[in-house]
């Protein structure tokens, strides 16, 4: 049988047991010894769960408390100066927290690290700082303690580390920048590589054989003194005597090929789900002895994989390599559900669909099965049912609607301008009346225990419908009376009745489909369950109408409608791979545009769709970027192009950088965006000033993902380091998210700072 092996696992357990054990370590209600029993009970199951699959070893490393970038950058001992770390100590697991919230249990308050997304998806990172003189050393022993636990527990292992490229390419500093091919990051190479070299070398003395080493950069536009940095970089760490496997994913290595000829490392792992092209490539730089990891099962959508395309494409390749072919999937499968064994709820067409990550193993299993010179009938009766399950998804009546196609086709000749926004500015304010540096949150308010039990019991049957809206609209009067109390300038509804900000749309989003534990994470202890997008999308009728209405009966003050837009539901949804994903997401721009006209007839002045992944979208390969540009700044105005001049359109996006897509975020013509800078403290306006971005913008000053209140004084100095980049008069004041995850006590406090800081700022 050919050798398979994986690239990573979800950590958070089916039932998102880390989630709980973090949140309630966090809180106090449980001790680091729980939590720390928490994480075995949890390695332990995946990796029986692994090894019985038939893998040839399981992946060690890939469990991080935070993430798995954090965790690197805690054993290199990388810790910024701010928290107190001794240069001579272990860097304690509170550490670790305070530089990804800002706080833990144990250790002073301290700004917490930047966090940005990981290459193009919905996970996230904490940000590694950089200096120029900063030192490294092994700092933490936690990949070490997991390998011999693992061992203990019978299991091959194959440790993962991010790779020395990667990792600095991802980092910044004063005197860095991320990303983007800044070569002054490369002299830090001198000092890193020796303790990357003692961390291989601790692992081979536990008797490891192989280690597999990240470098996703591979997928991106490379200047060529990162390129060349490989080969050096490499033959330090090829002295370990460990095989290594350089693992690279989410695109296709196009002319980076050329940086893994000749390169000292005993194996490459390629993406062929992304970029089935590259197999020949990289077939003729590969030497007689290298080993090709070919990722042939998807780890980043969770459709049953057509096993005999995959056998096709690599079946000559087999042929070539005999048992220097392993099979794996893609990416790490960090980033689907854990197991569809316990979606009970999903109905039984549907569910045959389908693949998450327990099942994509068993998939992996039976590829392997198929390439072999006799094919068992147990491999032969699993090829069956994915031939079967593939072809009743391709000819299901419920994946194509008459009418969403009719009116796609005709949605050519739909308006997306308005007038130009100097004109629709005064015409808002006139309408508006607001005062200079308005104040606004960005939507969601803390969603209480007692919100959650009353949705959850309304969806079980156990509260009426009239019930239920009455204790939502007892929440939303509570929130509108709070905001006005506080003096906020722009209202929201505060957004009890939705669970998720994407999910609560697909739920009323015809095409879409849910699970009851689909759960994925996003960053730390948060956890999304991305719907499932398998057919045409339309909308049976009004989402959020009634609600915001509501909410704005209660008050003279403008309140906010709340919607999600269509770059975002996509991105953020497990999408179907049967057509482009510009068809899917014009056919949520025009569901989304019928709910934005809605609104606006139903009285909302001020209209906010999120975009928050807009950026997160870009494809990874600047050639590919315009095309992607095109069709997602197109839909953004589709959505918003059938409202009134006076009718204000917000966007909102965080924790993404700006610079090289300023004219398309621009083109969007929302007349306002809000952005995350408070972590960033400002830096991203760089890009707005550079660009004289003409419409008003929120810088955030409050980051909602650290339970720290911000002090009145920091967000005064943020928003006059604001004004000093952009003209006071197209600024706001907000919050750099929605306040979903924050309590109470935390919130009130920020937000009556937040709005004296804007008073501060119209007085002085």
């Amino acid at each position: 049988m050919t050798i398979t092996h994986n690239l990573g696992f979800p950590r958070i357990g089916v039932q998102r047991e880390l989630k709980r054990s973090l949140e309630a370590y966090w809180a106090g209600k449980q001790t680091a010894q729980e939590l720390e029993a928490t994480g075995r009970e949890l390695r332990a199951r995946h990796w029986t769960l692994q090894a019985k699959s038939g893998l040839e070893w399981v992946p060690v490393g890939d469990f991080a408390w935070y993430d798995q970038i954090l965790e690197w950058t805690c054993l290199l001992g990388a810790v910024p100066a701010r928290f107190g770390q001794p240069s001579d100590e272990p860097v304690a697991l509170d550490t670790l927290f305070r530089l990804a919230r800002g706080r833990a249990p144990s250790g002073s308050p301290a700004a917490a690290c930047e966090m940005t997304k990981w290459f193009d998806t919905n996970y996230h990172y904490i940000v590694p700082e950089l200096a120029p003189e900063q030192s490294y050393r092994i700092a933490r022993s936690y990949l070490f303690d997991q390998i011999r636990e693992a061992q203990a527990l019978g299991h091959k292992v194959k440790p993962v580390i991010p790779g020395p490229l990667t990792w600095l390419w991802l980092g910044k500093g004063d005197a860095f920048t991320q990303g983007a091919g800044d070569a002054a990051k490369l002299t830090l190479l001198e000092n890193l590589l020796p303790v990357y070299a003692q961390v291989l070398q601790q692992i081979k003395a536990l008797g490891v054989e192989w280690v597999q080493i990240d470098e996703p950069i591979l997928g991106l536009d490379l200047p060529e003194a990162w390129k060349q940095a490989f080969q050096s970089a490499y033959e330090t760490l090829a002295k370990s005597g460990l095989r290594i496997l350089l693992a690279t994913y989410f695109e296709d290595l196009k002319e980076n090929v050329q940086v893994l000829k000749g390169l000292p490392v005993d194996g490459v792992h390629i993406d062929l789900v992304r970029a089935p092209e590259q197999l020949d490539r990289v077939l003729t730089i590969l030497d007689d002895r290298q080993v090709l990891s070919a990722g042939l099962i998807s780890g980043r959508n969770v459709w049953r994989s057509d096993l005999d395309k995959a056998g096709e494409l690599i079946r000559q390749a087999a042929r070539q390599l005999g048992e220097r072919l392993w099979l794996a999937p893609s990416c790490s499968l960090l980033h689907v559900p854990v197991d569809l064994d316990v979606e009970r709820d999903l109905d039984a067409e549907l569910r045959s669909w389908l693949s998450f990550a327990t099942q994509k193993l068993d998939e992996l299993k039976v590829l392997a099965g198929s390439l072999a010179d006799t094919t068992g009938a147990d491999t032969q009766w699993a090829l069956q049912q994915q031939r079967l399950a593939l072809s009743n998804r391709k000819n299901s009546s419920r994946i194509h609607n008459p009418g969403v196609q009719q009116r796609l086709k005709a949605s050519v000749g739909v308006g997306r301008d308005r007038a130009p926004f100097q004109q629709r500015i005064a015409g808002q304010q006139k309408k508006l009346g607001l005062p200079s540096y308005p104040t606004t949150t960005i939507g969601s308010f803390p969603q209480t225990p007692e919100i959650r039990v009353a949705r959850r019991d309304w969806k079980q049957g156990a509260l009426s419908d009239a019930t239920y809206e009455k204790a939502m609209r007892a929440e939303i009067e509570q929130v509108i009376r709070f905001q006005e109390k506080i003096g906020l300038d722009v209202l929201v509804h505060g957004e009890p009745e939705r669970n998720d900000m994407v999910e609560y749309f697909g739920e009323l989003l015809g095409g879409f489909a849910f699970t009851q534990n689909g759960w994925v994470q996003s960053y730390g202890s948060r956890c999304v369950k991305p719907p499932i997008i398998f057919g045409d999308v339309a909308r049976p009728a009004a989402m959020t109408v009634a609600w915001s209405a509501y909410a704005q009966s209660l008050t003279d003050k403008p309140v906010k409608g709340m919607l999600t837009g269509p770059v975002t539901i996509l991105q953020w949804s497990f999408v179907r791979d049967d057509q482009p994903r510009a068809t899917t997401c014009r056919q949520l721009a025009l569901a989304l545009r019928d709910e934005v006209t809605d609104l606006e007839a139903a009285g909302i002045t001020v209209i906010q769709i999120d975009e928050p992944a807009f950026r997160e979208g870009l494809p990874l390969r600047r050639t590919d970027w315009q095309a992607y540009l095109d069709w997602a700044v197109d839909c953004f105005r589709l959505s918003t192009g059938g409202v009134q001049d006076d009718t204000q359109i917000h966007t909102h996006m965080c924790y993404s950088e700006f610079n090289d897509i300023i004219e398309s975020i621009a083109a969007m013509d929302a007349d306002v965006i809000t952005i995350e800078t408070s972590r960033s403290n400002m830096e991203l306006l760089g890009a707005f000033e550079d660009f004289q971005y003409p419409n008003d913008i929120g810088p955030g000053v409050y980051d909602i993902h650290s339970p720290n209140v911000p002090k009145l004084e920091w967000m005064v100095g943020l928003m006059k380091k604001a004004s000093g980049r952009l003209p006071a008069e197209r600024l706001w004041v907000n919050p750099d998210c929605g306040l979903k995850t924050r309590g109470w006590p935390e919130t009130e406090a920020a937000l009556l700072a937040m709005v004296k800081a804007a008073e501060t700022l119209r007085y002085t």
